[in-house]
Order: C-alpha cells, then sequence, then structure tokens
C-alpha cells in the first residue's frame, strides 16, 4: 500500500498546486526536507500525498531523527515515475495539460489497461488514470504479472 511518494520538480509550488487540482485536494508547503519544497495532498480516505522538492534535491542518510537533503546536480530524466487516479475526465487532464504546455497523451499500458502519460514539467512522467481507466487496472488483481528479463 502505497501513502506517499516523493518527486523534484524546476517549481515544486506550481507542480504540488498541479497535482493538487488533478486530485481535487490541496497544496502546502513542506519544508523539513528542502527549503522551497512543498506537497499535494488528496484528502482522500488514505491521506495520499505527493511531496515536491526543488529539482536536483537528494535524501540522503543521516544520524538520528534528522531528515538529511542534499542539492546535487539536476539531472534531466529519471526512471521514477508514479501512477495516480483522479475523479476528472481525461479531456479535463487534457486541458490542464495544455494550460501547463506539457506533453499528455494517451497510453494503452501491455493492451490492459489505459494511462494517461502527463510530462510534468516535460521532464518528469506521471500516469494519471481516469476512473475508467482505474477500473481497467484494478481488473487486473490477481492476473499473471509480466516477466522482465535483463
Amino acid at each position: 500500500m502505497l501513502f506517499h511518494v516523493s518527486i523534484d520538480a524546476d517549481n515544486p509550488k506550481h507542480v504540488a498546486e498541479v497535482f493538487a487540482e488533478i486530485w481535487k485536494g490541496r497544496a502546502v508547503p513542506f519544508p523539513p526536507v528542502a527549503v522551497g519544497s512543498w506537497m499535494a495532498i488528496a484528502g482522500d480516505e488514505r491521506n495520499n500525498l505527493i511531496e515536491v522538492y526543488p529539482r536536483g534535491t537528494e535524501l540522503v542518510e543521516t544520524n538520528g531523527d534528522a531528515q538529511g537533503a542534499d542539492g546535487g546536480a539536476p539531472r534531466p530524466h529519471s526512471p521514477t515515475h508514479l501512477a495516480i487516479g483522479t475523479e476528472m475526465t481525461m479531456d479535463q487532464i487534457m486541458a490542464i495539460a495544455g494550460r501547463e504546455g506539457w506533453p499528455a497523451k494517451y497510453r494503452k499500458r501491455g493492451g490492459a489497461f489505459g494511462v494517461i502519460e502527463l510530462w510534468i514539467e516535460g521532464w518528469r512522467m506521471v500516469e494519471v488514470l481516469t476512473p475508467e481507466m482505474q477500473r481497467e487496472y484494478l481488473s487486473l488483481r490477481g492476473a499473471p504479472r509480466p516477466t522482465h528479463t535483463a
């Protein structure tokens, strides 16, 4: 079960505000990790949230309970991505993407379920699932998992 995820962005406040809009939640500052960090809170029954740190922030191990963060060199792309659900329609998500100037397109993953690939700030991929797409995704429970070879 996933409760939260953290990503980095060039404009953490704005990215958190867009996630909050998609979730119909809210965005608030999150300074414990790095100055300028924000989080989007879904306001759902699990209190899902996305922490958004300034681009290049790296979490580092520290002694005790302190949270460690270091400003490393920003990297343009990463395999890290997330999939989030929304109550919005595909047209509404595409309108947000258009307003932001962020690339977005519909994709069918393995012929099994659809997602909207939303490229946050043009470089971080997030899969957004509408209610219909969520039903497709959830119907995979118990289905054999694909195997990957290196």
